[in-house]
């Protein structure tokens, strides 16, 4: 006989994690969390760079600008409630050269719209009081940034989730849904499950379980490596806090930029290449299967042929420390290339439409009795109960689920 659960949610990622605990929170306590790997935040959510995103980079009144400045608040105070690691730090952004001074006029424009009190314009003088051994001409000095344990944040909520009646499932990969009238039959490898109502959260996997549940997902997940570097002791001087460029409008990466880390230490990175395998954190990380989802894809064609210039530099930054140091040194001309030393990666799962469009926006499709989450881009993690609670407001409407929510 088959276990049975009100609501059975894919992925023990921070978004999957955010979202049980909102149901929890509800008043729905059959929830169970299946997870493939044996614990929580085994991919995206523990490998990225340990940042509460502020929301400067969003357009005002977008979602991802609500999203993100309800959800930071929520994660600053979640942590300090649960004994989580995290620093309020702040963070500038730098401007190397006039040529990028219309573009941090931009977000200047955006942090003001999106409510960020505090926000700095800085001049380079100015700027080298906040970071004293960075390059540029001007700046702006964001007051909201943080850094937190990504890790520890999951941890907790895996905690308050089952401390409120949820369940938690390890070592449980979904391998087949059924649909049996009134509810499904999921099949995972730790034995069957029968659920009520389905809410997909799978990250990289996020498409193919979609498919796997009947629905075209309209979107293939393309793998990205974010490769970092540690910076050694004797150059944690050079930062204070968090150090970033002005990005480049056209894609929806931050570019290299330096991060102080909650647990001690500064990371440096990432770059963006694709990645042969979706959980591919080394380079020689190869799945056939993964590498042909991606390049049978035609929206994948389409993204190579007009980015392929900035593909080649990502790539030489990933194979040559001295081609990634130089992308560093521009920022923080002190740095000497022994002083990073390769350290780990993270893997972006960027949803990407057939036009070869990389989403850069949350993408959530409904179906009968199923909510996928199809595309998550940072700021997902800083977002995360905000997040939660917005799929749990959904899944009371589309699933009639008596939930206690606040408005």
């Amino acid at each position: 006989m088959a276990d049975k659960t009100e609501v059975a949610i894919i992925g023990g990622g921070i978004v999957g994690l955010a979202t049980a605990l909102s149901l929890v929170q509800a008043g729905c306590t059959q929830v169970t969390l299946l997870e493939s790997e044996d614990s929580v935040a085994k991919h995206q959510t523990g490998n990225n760079s340990g940042v509460i995103h502020s929301g400067l980079y969003y357009k005002p009144a977008s979602e991802k600008a609500r999203t993100c400045a309800e959800g930071r608040d929520l994660l600053y105070r979640f942590c300090a409630d649960h004994g989580v690691a995290y620093e309020k730090c702040g963070k500038v952004v730098v401007a190397l050269d006039e040529s990028q001074i219309p573009a941090l006029n931009e977000l200047e424009r955006r942090g003001i719209a999106n409510g960020l009190d505090g926000i700095k314009r800085l001049d380079g003088a100015a700027l080298l009081e906040y970071e004293p051994h960075v390059a540029g001409i001007a700046g702006l000095f964001v007051p909201q940034t943080g850094i937190v344990d990504y890790k520890g944040v999951c941890r907790a909520m895996a905690r308050l989730i089952e401390y409120l009646g949820g369940t938690i499932r390890f070592n449980s990969r979904l391998l087949h849904v059924q649909n049996k009238g009134p509810s499904l039959l999921l099949q995972t490898k730790s034995g069957d499950l029968q659920a009520n109502y389905l809410v997909n959260c799978a990250g990289l996997q996020s498409d193919r379980v979609a498919w796997l549940c009947g629905v075209d997902p309209g979107v293939r997940i393309v793998p990205f490596r974010g490769e970092y570097y540690d910076l050694t002791p004797d150059a944690h001087h050079l930062v204070k806090n968090l150090i970033y460029p002005v990005p480049d409008p056209r894609f929806p990466f931050l570019g290299v930029h330096f991060t102080r880390m909650a647990l001690g230490g500064v990371e440096a990175g990432p770059n963006a290449v694709l990645a042969f395998k979706r959980e591919g954190y080394k380079f020689l990380d190869i799945s056939i299967t993964d590498m042909a989802a991606t390049l049978t894809w035609p929206g994948f064609w389409k993204m190579a042929w007009r980015h392929w210039g900035m593909a080649v530099g990502e790539y030489h930054r990933s194979l040559s420390k001295h081609a990634f140091h130089k992308a560093l040194a521009k920022l923080l001309p002190e740095l000497k290339i022994e002083q990073i030393q390769r350290s780990g990666a993270g893997v972006r799962a960027q949803a990407m439409d057939r036009s070869g469009k990389l989403l850069d926006d949350f993408h959530i499709v409904g179906a009968p009795k199923q909510i996928h989450v199809l595309n998550a881009p940072s700021p997902a993690a800083t977002a995360c109960l905000s997040i939660g609670a917005t799929i749990a407001r959904k899944a009371k409407q589309e699933f009639d689920l008596k939930l206690r929510l606040p408005n």
